[in-house]
């Protein structure tokens, strides 16, 4: 991992300064998917800022389309677009303090995100179905709005894997009429780059560890990342592979931003996921349960917070 991974990958795979476990694939979160054509018909570019994201969703909707067709009914992909705006407004350093909850959910930060958040969320220009539409859209559902046959709007946020839906299930071609933008920054940050991955392990006890970690020490080269970015659908976070080994341009372009924002130890870790299960990762409960309320009904950011802190508070309180 030393040879091919950037730090940032070893810890997240350590607990207590102790490597369990390697990072195999990651995914991108900090992408925004467009479609060519609704841009054309709008006259517009992928935009630089957030305000001016936006302001394109504005021009999209006036063409026809709604500017962005979101997950609602996944809590989950709310936390992502969470996770991308408080990344590039309030900087890695608070971004770390409230994942390992140092900092409260009250914190000015948080409200401002929501606030920044809910200027999206209230705009029923913006969001094909308006807010209630939303929150009866799933994910591949979101990926269906903007890519399938009967498209509803211009623009779906979420991870890179969103190409892989437009193309295995919608038949676009990735890099002609499915592309991607960075997520831009917010209020002169900067863009950030937002991760999730998953991590191999060895049960250390078993009978077959000592082959299992043969195997962990192959997963960790590069021609082993190769061999799964030849198939598609697949990032790795592995520095040494070689860019050709993914199937487009788009891919390699996200590949490369990835690697770009390891190195630079830019990457954060997908929050929601750092937090205890209770908290970012159960369904109807929790933060993503409390951002589909917000989506619902964004007009309070700082009461939001106020819930969010106090089920963050117990669920960490309950982890130990």
């Amino acid at each position: 991992m030393d040879a091919n991974f950037a730090p940032v990958w070893k810890k997240y795979g350590s607990v207590d300064d102790t490597l369990y476990g390697l990072y195999f694939k990651a995914a991108h979160k900090s992408t925004v998917w467009y479609s060519p054509d609704a841009f054309d018909q709008a006259g517009v570019k992928p935009p630089k800022t957030y305000d001016e994201m936006l302001d394109t969703g504005r021009t999209i909707s006036d063409s026809g389309l709604a500017a962005f067709a979101v997950a609602g009914q996944d809590g989950w992909t709310l936390t992502d677009w969470f996770e991308n705006v408080y990344l590039s407004q309030a900087g890695p350093e608070k971004y770390d303090a409230l994942a390992a909850h140092e900092l409260k959910w009250t914190d000015d930060s948080v409200v401002k995100a929501l606030t920044t958040l809910g200027k999206l969320f209230k705009d029923k220009q913006l969001i094909a179905g308006g807010q209630k539409g939303a929150l009866n859209t799933d994910f591949p559902g979101s990926v269906e709005k903007v890519f399938g046959p009967k498209a509803e709007a211009g623009m779906v946020y979420e991870g890179d894997f969103v190409a892989g839906v437009a193309h295995d299930q919608f038949g676009r071609t990735i890099g002609e009429d499915a592309d991607f933008f960075p997520f831009p920054p917010v209020d002169g940050g900067n863009a950030p780059v937002v991760s999730g991955g998953d991590a191999a392990v060895v049960l250390k006890d078993g009978k077959n560890a000592k082959a299992g970690m043969k195997l962990l020490e192959y997963l960790a080269t590069p021609e082993a990342a190769a061999v799964w970015a030849k198939a598609g659908g697949f990032l790795s976070p592995n520095k040494n592979v070689d860019p050709a080994s993914y199937g487009d341009d788009v891919t390699r372009a996200t590949a490369k931003s990835l690697i770009e924002s390891g190195d630079a130890d830019a990457v954060r870790f997908d929050m929601s996921d750092q937090a205890p299960a209770a908290f970012g990762g159960t369904s109807g409960a929790g933060e993503w349960k409390l951002l589909q309320d917000f989506l619902r009904d964004p007009s309070d950011p700082k009461g939001t917070a106020a819930k969010l802190e106090a089920a963050a508070a117990k669920a960490y309180q309950n982890q130990g």
